[in-house]
């Protein structure tokens, strides 16, 4: 729900910015609207760092399920398993490892936009080493629940028809 709003407030940005801007050209003012500009940016990889480890948890992911979604549960676990192991803890691991000394120097120097009247930019970085946290916690959740539904201790979890309820 968090993330709907965050959408709203991005496109309201958006949209009063350009009505703004083509206001002020007709009237020949000069405004600064870097920081609504950087604002939306910023909302954009809120939704976006902040949605992959949801998305991946209410497995609503981009996948392609032309075979998936005709396999059995414990075909899918272990293709979700492996998926899971070979690239996407790797991918985060990798991330964190790559993202971090950048993140760490933006804070150091509290390092700014460089255009004028822009916002500051080390928090939104920092944003990036907690969204790979999230999304390797995340992932390590799956594998347990891939490793049960595997042992058949659970059953598979269809979060599409929960969403389904939710939204009834």
């Amino acid at each position: 729900m968090f993330i709907r709003w965050l959408t709203l407030v991005m496109v309201m940005i958006g949209a009063i910015n350009a009505v703004v801007r083509y206001f002020a050209r007709s009237q020949q003012w000069t405004l600064n609207l870097t920081p609504a500009t950087e604002a939306q940016w910023y909302l954009f990889s809120l939704i976006f760092l902040l949605g992959a480890a949801y998305g991946l948890n209410h497995d609503v992911h981009v996948r392609v399920d032309v075979m998936y979604e005709r396999m059995k549960p414990k075909t899918q676990a272990w293709i979700d398993l492996c998926g899971t192991i070979l690239f996407l803890i790797p991918f985060s691991v990798m991330m964190l490892y790559v993202s971090y000394p950048a993140v760490r120097t933006s804070w150091s120097i509290r390092e700014m936009s460089p255009d004028p009247g822009g916002l500051p930019r080390y928090p939104i970085k920092a944003l990036i080493i907690f969204s790979f946290v999230m999304l390797l916690l995340q992932a390590m959740s799956q594998m347990v629940k891939q490793v049960d539904v595997i042992r058949g201790t659970t059953a598979p979890l269809d979060h599409h028809e929960d969403e389904l309820e939710a939204h009834s």
